[in-house]
């Protein structure tokens, strides 16, 4: 859909440059917007080796295990049903803990795991191995929706995305966006929550 979606935009903006007499604008915005996509590419490509590194530093020393420690109370909340000893909990500890730092490429990865961890609990669940509430083949699980849905709001303590944007468009202060991206993803983060609590509540009503 995205790829048609795309299409249908650039055939537009083509044909409209070319009834208006703008083709010379057409060209020179499509060579300075590839030139900037590159140097923005590469911007990036540093920020997340960095920060990538960092994590993995953390994973290594322990400071990423005695971090998700600190999260697992949480996620006893969030995720009543998962077992506490299953693998699932570890990766969504690593993801929440990425996504609070704004690192959303060190996150995926967990997220996937975590995705596929609920997936068996799931198919463990209709074998009858584990005890919980479950929906029929095809249908994502509670723990699924909510998971997807908090990694969406996310919290984040450091923008580093958006900074890195910030500082890569000569912005004097790209840090300033900080604290209003707190503000903005704690209410982001509190609603979603709420929102999976009903409509888990209802569900299983």
């Amino acid at each position: 859909m995205l790829n048609i979606l795309w299409a249908a935009m650039i055939l537009l903006g083509t044909v409209c440059a070319v009834f208006t007499g703008k083709i010379p604008s057409l060209t020179e915005a499509c060579l300075s917007s590839a030139k900037e996509a590159v140097a923005l590419a590469v911007t990036m490509a540093g920020i997340v080796s960095l920060w990538s590194g960092i994590m993995e530093i953390a994973s290594c020393s322990g400071i990423l295990t005695r971090m998700s420690g600190k999260i697992y109370p949480l996620l006893g909340f969030l995720f009543p049903s998962v077992p506490k000893d299953h693998p699932a909990l570890k990766h969504i500890c690593a993801n929440m803990i990425a996504n609070i730092f704004g690192l959303g490429w060190a996150a995926t990865p967990a997220g996937l795991k975590a995705m596929e961890e609920l997936e068996k609990l799931e198919d463990d669940r209709r074998a009858k191995k584990t005890p919980g509430p479950v929906r029929k083949k095809g249908i994502a699980s509670d723990e699924m929706c909510t998971f997807l849905i908090i990694n969406i709001s996310s919290l984040q303590l450091i923008p580093i995305t958006i900074i890195a944007y910030r500082n890569q468009y000569g912005s004097v202060n790209p840090a300033a966006i900080t604290g209003p991206a707190i503000l903005a993803t704690a209410v982001s983060t509190l609603t979603a929550v709420l929102f999976c609590k009903i409509k888990t509540s209802k569900w299983r009503k």
